[in-house]
């Protein structure tokens, strides 16, 4: 399609207070006490430094509108569908309320590929953010752009199944529906105004899915959540979390988690055993 090397190793920065005000939106949207120590739970820091962009630069999927001006953190790339695919993560001094918190972001790679929906375009970028000065959490975060979804095409995911999810051979489980409001305020706290979120007529009509689709940072927090009630908060020093198909805003969402030490395996399921997130973690 074209040549970005000139977006490779294109950084920005960020810089940001925790306050009280920003963490108890967060815990409340978990349904969450705060940690004992006081810190914040692992998750949080996909809401804070976060990118600013005016309303008047969005795009109609509601992300910034990619270009080749020098703002324009992502290459223009033609792909009109972006995902959050995958992100590897370790973790370190956790995030403090009353802490400035940095983050630095990279672009690490871009790479073109073909698959069975077509162009596919993954672009990596190196996150470190830092808290007093200290690493808190490195990530490597792979987004997806990918072409419009063919006419005519059967809606994704495809329907339940009579399938069930079987929990059996998990040591911790557990089950919920992401609703609506859990979809808004979790747009809310990132500033993700992308319309798969919340926009049904956008979502079914324009980018093809059966319904609203509950976003990938939210499941992989939920994963989190999932680790945090089974080991404790901030317990773990590694999570690495792939996207294998999209969750839908009103059906039930299994979270299971099972191991320990460096071999923690932790999914994410549909009610028919689809699964939607597949996670790895060490404690």
């Amino acid at each position: 399609m074209s040549n970005w090397d000139a977006w490779i190793g294109r950084e920005q920065k960020r810089e940001e207070l925790i306050v009280a005000a920003t963490v108890a939106p967060w815990l409340a949207t978990f349904d969450r006490d705060d940690p004992d120590d006081g810190s914040t739970p692992q998750g949080f820091h996909w809401c804070v430094c976060l990118p600013d962009a005016p309303t008047v630069s969005l795009g109609v999927d509601g992300h910034p509108v990619r270009d080749d001006r020098v703002s324009s953190f992502f290459p223009p790339i033609p792909l009109p569908r972006r995902m959050w695919a995958a992100s590897k993560i370790e973790f370190g001094w956790p995030l403090l309320p009353g802490e400035i918190v940095t983050r630095t972001s990279r672009i690490a790679s871009i790479t073109e590929k073909s698959g069975g929906t077509g162009k596919l375009v993954f672009v990596d970028v190196v996150h470190e953010t830092r808290c007093a000065e200290v690493m808190s959490v490195r990530e490597i975060q792979s987004i997806v752009f990918r072409e419009a979804a063919p006419a005519g095409a059967p809606p994704a995911p495809p329907p339940p199944t009579h399938d069930s999810f079987d929990p059996s051979d998990w040591d911790a489980h557990r089950a919920l529906v992401p609703s609506e409001a859990l979809l808004f305020r979790y747009s809310a706290l990132t500033f993700n105004s992308h319309r798969i979120h919340y926009d049904l007529p956008y979502t079914t009509e324009v980018e093809g899915y059966r319904g609203l689709v509950v976003h990938g940072p939210l499941t992989a927090t939920l994963l989190l959540d999932l680790a945090a009630r089974h080991f404790g908060d901030n317990a773990l020093k590694r999570f690495d979390f792939r996207g294998t198909s999209p969750a839908i805003c009103g059906e039930a969402l299994h979270l299971a988690l099972r191991g320990a030490g460096d071999a923690v395996e932790i999914g994410a399921f549909a009610s028919d055993g689809r699964q939607v997130m597949a996670a790895t973690a060490a404690v």
